[in-house]
């Protein structure tokens, strides 16, 4: 922000210099991009405001700041408000159908003002900061925005139809013309100011062209307001139009900061352009909105702030410290300061800001450098334990870690979304050509693996990758839903391009990909961790129909895993089939492993046992590793599965699936006649769950 020095002093009991006032302001935590000396003697100081201190962007917060880390008295300006007679709610009306988007609205009436040149010092004053002077009447509106950080707005009454102000949306399409000459086209969402028939101005933002005041102009209407930032913020960037006013309001203006800025302005024009001021009952300020909100309280313990500055403030210091930037505090008991926020600061919500306060005010040079530093050596956070377990383990099975864009085209976006879900669109210049924000990780990396593809990449056993990152969709119109998720893709191996995978091949590919899951989630959970793979009907037009499983983990569902459909392979060009799944973060990063068992090595050697039983296709091997477990089968150490064949020596609809037995006896080397009993138990226990038969 632009701010003038002897604007500044005027504010202040003591006259600073150029180099002071820079230095309090660098304290402060507003240091400056460049001095500039003026003709006259003044200087300009370019300050950079950070985006959480709005009540900076004006010569009063500014000042405010000076005396309060250079210990000068700050002068609060005082209203010498002049008679008002008449009701001002005769000659305007107000409605305010939005008041989610502006919490109050003010509206002043002044009648026979004489519209001229502005005073030499009201001038001299704009110009330091670069603004041009225009009239005795909008200058100011530009006082008040530089001074308080209120912008307002002033209208010609008489070209207001209807004598009428209303706060709405605007029409779809509906045509402004602003002050800077600009024909503009609306939509629903810029949130104007308008009378009884059309929009007179963009809110917060710059004031309509038909509406303004000129030289003929003799009755006025005085505008003050405040307004949701993020409404304005949209309207700026949708317009792309940027004003003082729309700068300050883009950063939060509270309502119970409105009405005495909005007293002073309307003092200053009858001052400066002379005319009547109306009342009412109102004292005549018209005005409509929600009841205003409450002070913030918020204790602080000197205590605590001892603790994180390392300073030794009593809390009399404290209050000392504070009571300059407007910030009440009063003694709770011997360690509780009981703290109110003063409307203007609307970033002060927490203790720990109080606390910085406290640190900025006092100085930073007072806090001691020390010699050294403690570090203490802590556990990482499980969260990210996993994080690192999950790159771990997928880097070492081959997989490349990807980090992809958030958006995608709409109809990249549409095979992908559940039939449920709609997508989020972004209204983005930049991003006309993919303007969805992706349902899934999946479109990225399938883009990706045409990368690859197009600059010929070769990896033994196919590409491998993935990514974690968050997945956007709406529930319903203006309920998001945001999910972070693991997201796989690896090609089906074996398969030369332009080729057609057989059954196998999809198989041997499935049947990788599960095994990097079981491997990723038993190194997160433990190995006694129960994964499941149930074969289910995909929701989405992405999954092959009939290669398609969900996850499970315990009792719950944490995503879903098959072959990517030739539709959608061939949508991005690709010549190799893949493979892919797509898990739930938060699901993962949550997952503890148990505490960990340690044994001795078995001190007497075991017995291993194949068997090939024939089953229906339909059977699962977790069911039948579960059928196993549970036969009750005496001294079985493990069961695990080794392969599963289909051919001519097999039935159609069946399968012959070959599971490995092994026996140990902890106390003595086992004889195979002990086992055969063993193993005549396990197939009975097929047979009667599966209807399976021993394969010779």
């Amino acid at each position: 922000m632009d701010a003038s020095l002897n604007w500044l002093n005027r504010c202040l009991d003591r006259a600073v210099s150029a180099d002071e006032a820079e230095r309090y302001l660098t304290q402060a935590g507003l240091p400056l991009e460049s001095v500039t000396p003026l003709p006259g003697g003044d200087v300009r100081l370019d300050v950079e405001v950070t985006s959480n201190r709005g009540d900076c962007l004006a010569h009063v917060g500014l000042a405010r700041e000076i005396a309060a880390c250079g210990g000068i008295g700050f002068k609060r300006d005082t209203l010498d408000e002049p008679t008002r007679t008449g009701d001002a709610a005769d000659s305007l009306k107000l409605h305010n159908q939005c008041p989610d988007a502006c919490p109050l609205f003010t509206a002043q009436v002044i009648r026979g003002v004489s519209v001229g040149p502005s005073p030499e010092w009201l001038v001299t004053l704009l110009e330091a900061v670069g603004q041009r002077s225009i009239n005795n009447v909008v200058d100011v509106t530009n006082f008040l925005t530089l001074h308080f950080g209120q912008p307002a707005h002033v209208f010609d009454l008489h070209k207001l139809a209807g004598n009428a102000l209303v706060i709405r949306f605007a029409r779809d399409g509906e045509r402004l013309t602003t002050l800077d000459g600009k024909d503009r086209r609306l939509r629903p969402s810029d949130l104007v100011v308008a009378d009884a028939d059309r929009a007179q101005s963009l809110a917060g933002i710059i004031g309509g062209f038909d509406s303004q005041v000129a030289d003929g102009t003799t009755d006025v209407v005085l505008e003050a307001a405040c307004w949701d930032p993020v409404t304005i913020r949209t309207t700026v960037r949708c317009l792309n139009i940027r004003t003082d006013a729309s700068h300050r309001f883009e950063r939060g203006v509270d309502a119970r900061t409105v009405e005495f800025p909005a007293r002073f302005a309307a003092a200053m024009i009858v001052e400066l352009a002379g005319g009547e001021l109306l009342g009412g009952s109102g004292d005549g300020i018209l005005a409509d909105g929600p009841p205003q909100s409450e002070p913030i309280v918020i204790d602080l313990r000197p205590s605590r702030c001892r603790a994180i500055i390392g300073v030794d403030y009593t809390p009399d210091e404290i209050v000392a410290l504070l009571t300059p930037l407007e910030i009440e505090a009063e003694r709770a008991d011997a360690d509780l300061l009981r703290c109110t926020i003063p409307a203007f600061r609307l970033d002060l919500t927490r203790e720990v800001d109080l606390i910085e306060e406290v640190a900025r005010t006092g100085g930073f040079d007072r806090i001691d450098m020390a010699a050294s530093l403690p570090i203490r050596i802590t556990h990482p956070q499980e969260s990210e334990r996993n994080l690192r377990e999950i790159a771990t383990t997928l880097t070492g099975l081959g997989f490349y870690e990807t980090v992809t864009i958030s958006f995608i085209s709409p109809d990249r976006a549409g095979p992908f979304l559940d039939p449920s879900l709609t997508t989020i669109e972004v209204d983005d210049e930049r991003r006309r050509a993919e303007p969805t924000l992706r349902p899934s990780v999946l479109p990225s990396l399938l883009a990706c693996r045409k990368a690859n593809q197009d600059a010929r990449v070769s990896v033994p056993g196919g590409v491998r990758l993935f990514e974690t990152a968050a997945v956007f969709a709406q529930t319903e119109p203006g309920r998001s839903r945001e999910q972070q998720m693991l997201t796989m893709l690896m090609d089906v191996p074996g398969v030369g391009a332009g080729k057609r995978a057989t059954p196998g091949d999809v198989q041997h590919a499935v049947r990788l990909l599960r095994g990097a899951i079981e491997s990723l989630v038993r190194g997160l959970a433990g190995p006694d961790t129960r994964l499941a793979f149930a074969v289910a009907a995909p929701t989405r037009a992405c999954w092959d129909q009939h290669v398609f499983a969900a996850v499970h983990i315990e009792d719950g569902a944490i995503g879903e895993l098959g072959l990517i459909a030739d539709e959608t392979t061939r949508a991005y060009d690709l010549a190799v089939p893949v493979v892919g799944a797509e898990l739930s973060l938060e699901a993962l990063l949550e997952l503890r492993p148990s505490r960990a068992r340690v044994r001795d090595l078995p001190a007497f050697p075991g017995i291993e046992r194949d068997l090939s039983v024939v089953v229906p296709d339909s059977v699962a091997w977790e069911d039948v590793r579960r059928t196993v477990h549970e036969a009750g089968v005496d001294r079985l150490d493990d069961v695990s599965f080794v392969g599963v064949y289909r051919g001519q020596q097999v039935p159609a609809g069946r399968k012959s699936l070959t599971l490995r037995l092994s026996f140990r006896d902890p106390a003595r080397t086992l004889q195979h006649d002990e086992v055969d009993p063993q193993v005549a138990v396990v197939v009975a226990a097929l047979e009667s769950s599966f209807d399976a038969k021993l394969r010779a």
